[in-house]
């Protein structure tokens, strides 16, 4: 008998930073690490990921990482997450591993152990086995994946749709999964996204005819957005393209890099010989992809709308097309975005997020995968609380009982023992979050977003005072330098003031310390005076920096 703890370390009550944890007798295997991308705070930050402290305290115990696909909010975090572990090993298909090799650092790729799953092959670690199971999303070789314990199965469904026109490598083989189902689930951690929408998600998921409807209405050239991960997508943009006299140009090394890869490894189709290269970016039957890599969504559709990319201008005769439904978190980027085209006379094309969906489960999926699985509790997942809420209601309508339905936050750990929740168990762990900024893979910090957010709201001043090294007497200054708190040529009285308090509260410190004057004391006084004056006269609350300096004379 075993105890086995079940909590996330990001992915619940927020979309993206899927990172899920199963404790089985102190052994980890941690599904999936992704990251979310800054949609709210900007101040910069490029990205989140979790904060995987757990993981570094207990590395000894760390199986592995098991991922369920190549989207970055499934295996974002890996790159950071092996820099601090790269002993920890990572598993999944070859697909997934590829495109996780073009994100890792080639100094940490010789280091870590990446393990290549086949799909339906089971892996044994000790008395424990894990199965992989292909499930059918927007990207081939997606995985779900069951850990076998004495107690039962614990399944792990990853993203999932149920659609049965999907090429041989994007198809869910539901004769295993019903196969797991009847050996005993005791746990089934399923995705949430669309848990409020009813009905099946497919067929809405595909969107041929419409990219068709685009393609022969456009008579000059489509400058078109992808997620590059997003295979099912592409090749149904490959597939239009055949139909027509258009030739792909691919813009950005990656994404390059991907698609060719891609169609040597068989993961799509399409003539490369169709493909033209930077020559052809003017030329009228042209269709130009365009992706964003490891960025806000359209950071380089709004480059080249603002005429900061090198290679492309927008015409009036051009076609912008958005080629994903909106989502959740980027409603207003794409509404801007698309203002923006029309402002530059361009015709904008996106998806409804009504009528066309992502590759991620609705009601009767849920229901479906629910009645394959047969599950002892119910664990809903990755999504905002109310579509984990939204969830349980769909587990309780085909009949979990509502106890048995496991509805937790970040952190909030499940307990089983002898293969019993234990309810009345409320455990937690200490969970934040890593704000990601530039390539550095640095955490940003608290303190760093703190002094962006009083820059931006209230501007800095800067004190500047020159000090006789041998006196302390001034020869110079204070001058003051603002930058987004007040407008200087209509403001010479306040800084005019700003400079005498400043001028006193240095001269005051300076006068019976000529030999050791204490500068910290004197940055700080300086600090709290002016900003108590300046929240006076302004109610602003600007960052101060005091400058002091000594010369030679």
């Amino acid at each position: 008998m075993s105890k086995i703890k079940i909590f996330s370390l990001g992915g619940l009550n927020e979309n993206g930073k899927n990172m899920y944890v199963v404790e089985v007798d102190k052994r980890i295997f941690v599904f999936d690490a992704g990251l979310k991308y800054d949609n709210d705070i900007k101040l910069g930050i490029d990205y989140i990921i979790p904060n995987y402290d757990y993981l570094i305290k207990n590395k000894k115990n760390v199986v592995g990482i098991f991922l369920t696909h190549g989207h970055e909010s499934h295996m974002g975090a890996v790159p950071e997450l092996l820099k601090q572990l790269p002993h920890i090993p990572v598993y999944g298909s070859k697909l997934t591993l590829d495109l996780l090799k073009s994100d890792l650092d080639p100094r940490i790729l010789k280091k870590v152990k990446l393990v290549e799953l086949k799909p339906h092959i089971k892996i044994n670690f000790g008395r424990l086995s894990l199965f992989p199971i292909r499930v059918t999303h927007s990207i081939p070789d997606s995985l779900l994946y069951v850990l076998y314990t004495h107690d039962g199965a614990i399944v792990y469904t990853g993203d999932f749709v149920f659609d049965s026109t999907v090429p041989e490598n994007y198809q869910t083989d539901i004769g295993k999964l019903a196969y797991v189902g009847k050996q005993g689930v005791l746990c089934l951690l399923s995705e949430s996204l669309y848990a409020e929408r009813a009905g099946h998600t497919s067929p809405n998921n595909r969107v041929s005819s419409f990219i068709r409807e685009v393609l022969t209405k456009s008579e000059d050239r489509i400058i078109a957005t992808v997620f590059p991960a997003h295979f099912y997508r592409l090749q149904e943009i490959f597939d239009e393209v055949l139909k027509t006299n258009r030739q792909v140009i691919i813009m950005g090394k990656k994404l390059q890099s991907i698609i060719i890869k891609a169609i040597d490894d068989g993961y799509l189709r399409f003539n490369k010989q169709r493909i033209g290269n930077l020559a052809n970016i003017e030329d009228k039957n042209s269709i130009i992809l365009i992706s964003d890599d490891r960025e806000k969504p359209f950071a380089n559709l709004e480059r080249i709308i603002r005429g900061y990319d090198k290679y492309i201008t927008i015409k009036e005769q051009d076609t912008i097309f958005i080629t994903e439904p909106t989502y959740e978190g980027i409603e207003k980027i794409t509404a801007e975005i698309m203002d923006e085209v029309a402002m530059l006379g361009a015709d904008a094309v996106s998806l409804s997020s009504k009528e066309h969906l992502l590759h991620h489960a609705s009601r009767e999926d849920l229901m479906l995968m629910i009645n394959l699985m047969n599950p002892k509790y119910y664990f809903p997942v990755k999504g905002e609380y109310r579509h984990l809420y939204a969830n349980g209601v769909v587990a309780e309508d085909v009949g979990i009982p509502k106890n048995h339905i496991i509805l937790k936050q970040n952190g909030d750990i499940a307990t089983f023992i002898n293969g019993e929740l234990k309810s009345e168990n409320f455990d937690h762990i200490k969970v934040d979050e890593i704000f990601i900024d530039g390539t550095s893979g640095e955490d940003v910090g608290n303190l760093v977003l703190k002094d962006r957010e009083m820059l931006g709201e209230n501007g800095i001043v800067i004190v500047s005072c020159t000090l006789n090294k041998d006196t302390k007497k001034i020869v110079g200054g204070p001058e003051i330098l603002t930058r987004g708190f007040i407008y200087v040529r209509d403001n010479q009285s306040l800084l005019e003031d700003t400079k005498s308090l400043a001028k006193e509260v240095i001269e005051i410190n300076i006068e019976d310390n000529v030999k050791r004057v204490d500068y910290s004391k004197i940055k700080n006084e300086v600090r709290d005076k002016l900003g108590k004056f300046f929240y006076e006269k302004t109610e602003s609350k600007p960052m101060i920096i005091t400058v002091i300096q000594e010369v030679e004379i």
